[in-house]
């Protein structure tokens, strides 16, 4: 039999984490307590949403990396692009990783973006938006 983790389960549905553990908290959701993490089996996980979560023969799926130099730019401008940047990906169970490098000697930021496309495409048009300002 199949289980998930609640963060599988919350990226299967389209939901956040912390709404998942509240729906297994509140018993609405049933899963099996292992330690200080929940297992959920498929079969409830089905029951719940009244779909059948049988994988297909081979998922797709589709990433990218980008790499985003930008010259001229000063402490202010990179705390604010970092900060952004950030705060946009914040508690989205699935979507990009980002690493900010900053050369201040030179006034050069580089940042990478790894993830799926949608979520690095839309980090590409804030970093696109923020340094225009």
């Amino acid at each position: 039999m199949e289980h998930y983790t609640v963060e599988q389960a919350a990226n299967l549905l389209g939901l956040h984490v912390k709404t998942v553990r509240a729906y297994v908290r509140d018993g609405r959701l049933k899963a099996a307590r292992i330690g200080k993490q929940y297992r959920i089996a498929r079969a409830d996980l089905e029951e719940f949403t009244g779909l059948s979560l049988t994988p297909s023969a081979t998922p797709r799926q589709a990433e990218a990396s980008a790499v985003v130099h930008v010259d001229g730019v000063d402490r202010g401008t990179m705390d604010r692009v970092s900060t952004m940047v950030l705060s946009s990906l914040g508690g989205r169970p699935t979507g990009a990783h980002t690493q900010f490098v900053y050369d201040e000697e030179h006034g050069r930021l580089k940042v990478v973006i790894l993830g799926d496309l949608e979520t690095t495409a839309r980090v590409l048009r804030l970093i696109d938006a923020l340094i225009d300002q």
